[in-house]
């Protein structure tokens, strides 16, 4: 299996669409097309380098993704770095894709100087969570939103 992670092109809509859209039915979830074209757009602007995508594929396969956003932190001089989806093909599950989106997600972190990363999931997630437990720290925080 020849894995290569990259960053998001024009070229990937399609393929980028598949995967996010697998994503939010995951969490059942859903967005407007206008969403799904805004973020695209955001994505793959250059002049936009706060908001970020990586695609995996395995031979050359589309099989994950991540997004991921630096801002600013009011308790830090530096950005932080928010991992904000992370989704792999069900097929390639436990093949250790997340795990190289996540890592390189935190490669890039380093480059730019973030100190820090962090992510939500659903409770439900157990899969998921035995890799994070692995590579993160847990942290006591829960969620409120408007």
């Amino acid at each position: 299996m020849a894995l290569d992670i990259r960053p998001l092109c024009a070229a990937d809509e399609t393929d980028w669409r598949r995967l996010w859209t697998a994503y939010l039915e995951f969490y059942q979830s859903s967005v407007p097309e206008e969403v799904y074209q805004a973020t695209f757009a955001r994505l793959i602007d250059p002049e936009r380098d706060n908001q970020n995508a990586l695609l995996a594929l395995v031979d050359d396969r589309p099989v994950g993704l991540v997004h991921y956003i630096f801002h600013a932190h009011n308790w830090r001089l530096e950005d932080v770095c928010y991992l904000q989806d992370l989704y792999a093909d069900p097929e390639v599950r436990g093949k250790g894709i997340g795990r190289a989106l996540i890592e390189a997600v935190y490669k890039a972190a380093d480059e730019n100087g973030a100190p820090s990363v962090y992510w939500m999931t659903q409770d439900f997630n157990h899969t998921a969570r035995k890799l994070y437990d692995r590579i993160a720290t847990l942290t006591p925080f829960i969620k409120y939103q408007r």
